[in-house]
């Protein structure tokens, strides 16, 4: 009977397991339902947002609905519990960093509809070679590079069938050349038994043909051997390769503003909840504080996975000398490939110059040392011009300029007499239709919408902007009492361990969510101890992409998980000590060129919004 009835339990727990996604969906509101019914009168508004900020969180981490539905949930909860209006709920789903989003990512469907990713990944690894600490090296110099301005997916899909086909080659080059070995010395071996034979023509037949035996059994044991050391060997090398690439995708997109969703939340975050910061994030000072730190880490990176897979042997790993063979068939794999690829096309180069022009435009629109151009022509009395603007403009040039110049006999004929159609754009809007992660701008609005409503309802909490709205009456004060104390805290620590708290968070959910949720947290805590916002808010964005540990972290794990023959031990090892690395480093450039960059040691004016207060 106690079997029986385990049984049943085991299938009843089995049965939740299968449908959780429903249960949470229905369970959730009604447990946390009490919180807008019974607080008191003068906290309700607060309570219900609160409602709204819980539900969306455990709906967000446990992904029980698609990550964009729920970021709609305030489009339908806000105005039915009269926290906003419907039409100032909707105006936040379309805000000047979805347009940055926007934009960027039509630059990056344009890079990888024309193949221009490839080609610059392949030249890059032709420049760098095939040795393995090298080959390592230049997959994650590529990878970074190329994930700074495509989506980390994007580029991690792309590389790692390149590394696959490097590394199939190297093997296959190297059996080969063993195969060889093995063939010279069964030769020689040969040779020299016939010799022997001469010599000792007295000694029977039995005895020679034992002796024949042993040394054919040594010859089969030892290219047995070798075999096996060969397999685990490139085991090992295919981990550290697959691990290096998706790492250093998650690493290259915190190095640019577009580079992944994270920085451009921030970036909105800071904008909602600080409206006159004088655009303290744009693309110039993200770049200036984050490339060097995404540089750093993509070095300590390399250097920790060299270690974990292919030892410190520094002359077996760069190859000190002439190249063998193998070196030189793989690296003739990759030379194939970049062949295949043909002459660069016109639309690759205007793809290309597009891409250069907008990155020209990022970077001197403000600068911050010097008056930038849009100051000088558009921005002299307000903020007119933004990295948006210049995002969606240049963007806007794909669908105008030709993929192909113009060609043939006499203006729109063809030498036969043949009418010449007009050339296709460079872009169209069925690939952007089909490529572009609609989703993600959804999940933008979403975290606004979160931070308006937010906003608007915790005039009452003065100070405690979005906190108070997380808990219920009575709890704020306490709340206050205990954030007091953080005052006493070095400001670096503070960082570091909501780094930390952020980047164990992210292991479990996606980085979009991670900084959604804890932003505004972060923001409202960093007022109350009149802690500069940037010194919690930039590291913790960073830290929200540094998702090394879990195959189903971030979707680039997922892929080098399936690509590298991986087990999840494997994933731990290596991304546990890159989550440290990645977070000390954080920090170390937050109180270096982050402190002179931003001026980390003021509590600036634009975070003190007291004086809004009535």
């Amino acid at each position: 009977s106690f079997k029986i009835i385990m049984g049943s339990m085991l299938d009843v727990l089995k049965w939740m397991w299968y449908h959780r996604n429903y249960i949470i969906i229905v369970v959730t509101p009604l447990a946390f339902l009490p919180l807008p019914l019974c607080v008191h009168p003068d906290y309700s508004q607060e309570a219900k947002c609160g409602f709204v900020i819980i539900l969306m969180a455990l709906y967000w981490c446990t992904e029980c609905m698609p990550l964009a539905v729920t970021a709609l949930l305030p489009v339908v909860l806000f105005p039915m519990m009269g926290i906003m209006k419907a039409g100032d709920v909707s105006i936040e789903y379309l805000k000047d960093s979805n347009m940055l989003f926007v934009g960027g990512l039509l630059v990056a469907i344009a890079v990888e509809h024309w193949n221009l990713h490839k080609r610059i990944a392949l030249r890059v690894l032709l420049l760098v070679g095939v040795r393995p600490a090298l080959l390592m090296m230049g997959f994650m110099i590529v990878s970074a590079f190329l994930s700074m301005w495509i989506s980390n997916t994007a580029t991690t899909a792309m590389m790692l069938p390149i590394a696959q086909a490097v590394l199939q080659q190297l093997q296959a080059t190297e059996t080969q050349a063993e195969e060889r070995d093995f063939q010279n010395a069964a030769e020689e071996n040969l040779g020299f038994e016939m010799e022997s034979r001469k010599i000792k023509e007295g000694i029977p037949d039995e005895k020679n043909t034992d002796t024949k035996l042993q040394q054919e059994n040594g010859i089969e044991s030892m290219r047995e051997n070798r075999r096996k050391a060969m397999e685990e060997k490139y085991s090992r090398l295919t981990k550290g390769m697959s691990l290096s690439v998706c790492y250093s995708a998650s690493i290259g997109g915190t190095a640019t503003l577009t580079g992944t969703t994270p920085n451009l939340i921030l970036k909105g975050q800071i904008d909602k909840l600080y409206p006159g910061n004088g655009d303290v994030i744009n693309f110039a000072s993200w770049f200036g504080f984050a490339f060097p730190n995404m540089v750093l880490m993509l070095v300590i990176s390399w250097l920790w996975l060299q270690f974990m897979f292919l030892g410190f042997n520094l002359k077996k790993s760069f190859g000190c000398g002439i190249k063998s063979d193998r070196d030189k068939e793989a690296y003739a794999v990759m030379k194939e490939e970049y062949k295949k690829l043909g002459g660069m096309k016109f639309a690759e180069g205007g793809v290309l110059t597009i891409f250069i022009l907008l990155v020209l435009l990022w970077f001197t629109r403000e600068p911050g040392f010097i008056p930038g151009w849009a100051t000088v022509l558009f921005n002299k009395e307000d903020s007119f011009v933004s990295d948006g603007t210049v995002a969606i403009f240049m963007s806007m040039l794909f669908f105008v300029i030709p993929s192909q110049l113009f060609s043939g006999g006499s203006y729109g004929f063809t030498e036969a007499g043949k009418r010449i159609k007009a050339p296709p754009t460079l872009l169209n809007w069925q690939v952007v239709h089909e490529r572009m992660p609609w989703n993600i701008i959804l999940l933008l609005g979403g975290g606004f919408a979160l931070a308006a409503g937010s906003e608007v309802n915790n005039q009452k909490l003065h100070i405690f902007k979005l906190t108070a709205a997380l808990v219920v009456s009575g709890l704020s004060n306490w709340l206050g009492s205990s954030l007091a104390p953080l005052q006493k805290i070095p400001p670096f620590a503070i960082s570091i361990l909501l780094s930390l708290l952020v980047a164990t968070f992210t292991e479990c959910s996606s980085n979009t969510a991670t900084t959604t949720l804890f932003l505004p947290i972060l923001g409202s805590m960093a007022t109350a101890i009149e802690l500069h916002p940037l010194y919690v808010m930039l590291p913790c964005t960073i830290a929200a992409s540094l998702a090394f540990m879990l195959p189903v972290a971030t979707p680039p794990n997922a892929i080098a998980f399936s690509f590298g023959n991986l087990k999840v031990i494997d994933m731990v090892r290596a991304g546990f000590m890159l989550n440290i690395i990645g977070i000390l480093c954080i920090n170390l450039g937050i109180n270096t060129w982050g402190y002179v960059m931003f001026d980390m040691g003021t509590f600036p004016q634009w975070a003190n919004n007291t004086h809004s207060i009535p």
